[in-house]
């Protein structure tokens, strides 16, 4: 069983790095891939803590790619070291994500909330601040109930305190993975939001441009959907991976080596053609 999209606190995760590999080790997983939204951080963290153990980590990324009308997320997995591309995105998008912050702060204060950003920040329990923890915060001064009235009254999209982010151009995404020596996935395919008559000939042009693989098994979408996605790879020649996308505690319905209709992640998802794929990116910058 593996895994090859996985978060930690260093990004919206609920686990550090250490427990996320701890939790690997008792679900069984021989591989698994640590994949923070715009962030590294944790990959040194978990390949120490897998070093000397059964598991194989794969460190990563995932990187918010500019799209509309949906979400494009690209997926770096296998990342030899940090390239200074990729470390420049990943600083901008800390600085976008401020920036982001302090505007919904300005947002709430001018609607008479007392609110700032250290009080946020330490309901976060030190993790990086977004949107579930200004929701909190409104829970906490009890403007609303629960999380889910928060996103729903003020913080989803086209409610007050959305604010759009700003994504990472495409190629630039692919270059800054494979510079690192790492292999470019797209992430949940169903997530760009183009219909299936057309999916074929968005996923062609990625392809044309560096990716070279598909995340087909999510647990967003349905069994017939990955299945779907899984045969358009193979006639695109794209490696087909499959993850959890487990959040922990944050995402509570995401168990880790778990997939599209709860099912454990195959090793054939890893052997079958990512793992050849991971050894060729790591020869091009070693």
């Amino acid at each position: 069983m593996v895994d090859l999209h996985s978060h930690s606190t260093a990004s919206d995760g609920s686990m550090t790095p250490e427990e996320l590999v701890a939790h690997a080790l008792e679900r069984g997983l021989s591989v698994l891939a640590l994949t923070d939204h715009d962030s590294v951080a944790g990959n040194e963290a978990a390949a120490a803590a897998a070093a000397g153990t059964p598991l194989r980590f794969i460190p990563g990324v995932e990187l918010d790619i500019e799209w509309r009308p949906g979400e494009c997320h690209l997926l770096g997995l296998g990342l030899v070291r940090p390239s200074p591309s990729l470390e420049a995105l990943l600083e901008a998008q800390v600085a976008e994500r401020n920036g982001r912050n302090e505007e919904i702060v300005r947002r709430m204060r001018a609607d008479g909330i007392d609110i700032d950003i250290e009080r946020v920040s330490a309901l976060s329990g030190g993790k990086v601040v977004g949107r579930p923890h200004f929701a909190d915060y409104l829970v906490s001064i009890k403007k609303v109930r629960n999380r889910q009235q928060a996103f729903d009254r003020f913080l989803a999209k086209d409610r007050p305190y959305f604010i759009d982010r700003k994504g990472i151009p495409l190629d630039q995404g692919i270059e800054a993975v494979v510079s690192s020596g790492g292999v470019p996935v797209l992430a949940h395919p169903l997530s760009l939001y183009v219909a299936w008559g057309r999916l074929p000939e968005v996923i062609k042009d990625f392809a044309g441009r560096g990716v070279r693989g598909i995340e087909a098994w999510h647990p967003a979408v349905r069994i017939v959907e990955a299945e779907r996605l899984e045969r358009l790879a193979r006639e695109l020649s794209l490696a087909v991976t499959a993850g959890s996308d487990f959040h922990g505690a944050a995402r509570p319905d995401r168990k880790l080596g778990r997939t599209a209709g709860r099912r454990d992640i195959d090793d054939r998802f890893f052997t079958e053609s990512l793992e050849a794929l991971l050894e060729e990116g790591a020869r091009l910058v070693l």
